[in-house]
């Protein structure tokens, strides 16, 4: 005996199915198919289609109103599991079939001429059938290419972009509901990225005689214990590497940071610290920690050796004592260089400035 409460047919749904393509998703595409048995069939290319009015729509789903029917639709045509055409000239009825093979087709009794729409049909379907790989002649039909194109995606990418679509999922011998829901979503990726990429180098500028690192660099130097006279010294050093390498960046001062930091590191721990104030040494030689972080500042070994004898007669006059005879040379010779990059510059802009080669 039926009960009052359930005055007519249940819906029944796959819990699976639900899990899989949605909940809306799967009361919907139940719906179909239970009105597909009830309307005379149409069959078109290997699908029973039927025709369908917004009424009988809101009749077989009185608790959705038209818009969200239209959406949960929208959702299973685009998961490939749902086909959907306008009836020429009446806008209230849908032609709509599920996407899979009608085995009731080979029955002559049994089917009903299908009109053509007004519109030509695609090449190919919206959707390649559920639990099918991907066929190595695979393409987007004409739909999917105006949906394509309708994301702002040009024409000869998403050309480009069908082989490795292709050779991707074939590769990795995966499965799709649908292939061209698939597609669409792998060149709007693929095109965004494109367009992100040529933006952060359309930002990148090339390496200034004048640069310096912003403020907010130089305080989070000097927040991790790094002497302002330190960086200083390094900012010459920075500016003439990059300058001399041709390279353009817009992360600046991101590499200054990490460059000042390297340096600081082995500053502060590959060279010798001894305790013991002494004078310096008639003999005094830098040690080849001292020479390793000259060469990674990039200041050339024979300009230090030059610097040399000055420094140990300068500190041999003065008579005073340190811990470290090698932090002092390390300082003296990257200040001594310092002047000489800024030196060559304003020596490079009064030349131009002077330069009548041009009157000749």
């Amino acid at each position: 005996m039926a009960s009052s409460l359930i005055p007519e047919r249940p819906l029944l749904i796959s819990p699976t199915l639900a899990a899989t393509i949605g909940l809306d998703e799967a009361v919907l595409l139940h719906v179909i198919s239970e009105l597909l048995l009830w309307h005379p069939p149409l069959f078109r290319g290997r699908r029973r289609w039927m025709e369908l009015s917004q009424q009988a729509l809101r009749a077989a789903l009185p608790f959705w109103d038209l818009p969200k029917i239209y959406s949960v639709q929208q959702n299973l045509r685009e998961k490939g599991l749902l086909l959907i055409e306008a009836v020429p000239n009446n806008e209230h009825l849908q032609l709509i079939a599920i996407n899979q093979t009608a085995a009731a087709e080979t029955d002559a009794q049994s089917v009903t001429a299908m009109p053509s729409p007004s519109s030509p049909a695609p090449a190919q379907s919206l959707a390649q059938e559920h639990s099918r790989r991907i066929p190595a002649d695979w393409r987007p039909d004409r739909d999917l290419i105006m949906r394509c194109q309708q994301r702002n995606v040009p024409l000869d990418f998403i050309e480009q972009e069908i082989a490795p679509f292709v050779r991707y999922y074939q590769e990795r011998q995966k499965f799709s509901y649908s292939w061209h829901n698939a597609f669409l979503k792998w060149v709007v990726a693929a095109w965004e990225k494109q367009r992100a990429t040529a933006q952060a180098r359309q930002q990148e500028t090339p390496m200034s005689s004048e640069w310096r690192p912003s403020e907010e660099v130089l305080d989070i130097l000097e927040l991790g214990g790094i002497s302002l006279s330190f960086i200083e010294d390094a900012i010459p050093e920075f500016v003439l590497y990059w300058r001399g390498q041709g390279s353009a960046s817009n992360v600046w001062d991101s590499k200054f940071l990490a460059h000042v930091k390297r340096q600081w590191d082995r500053y502060t721990h590959a060279l010798e610290h001894d305790n013991t104030p002494r004078p310096i040494a008639r003999d005094f030689e830098p040690s080849a920690a001292c020479w390793e972080i000259l060469a990674l500042a990039q200041i050339d070994a024979s300009f230090a050796e030059q610097l040399l004898p000055e420094f140990i007669l300068y500190w041999s006059d003065r008579n005073e004592i340190h811990a470290s005879w090698n932090t002092k040379f390390l300082q003296h010779v990257k200040f001594r260089w310092a002047q000489q990059l800024q030196s060559a510059q304003q020596g490079n802009v009064l030349d131009k400035m002077t330069d009548r080669s041009w009157a000749e």
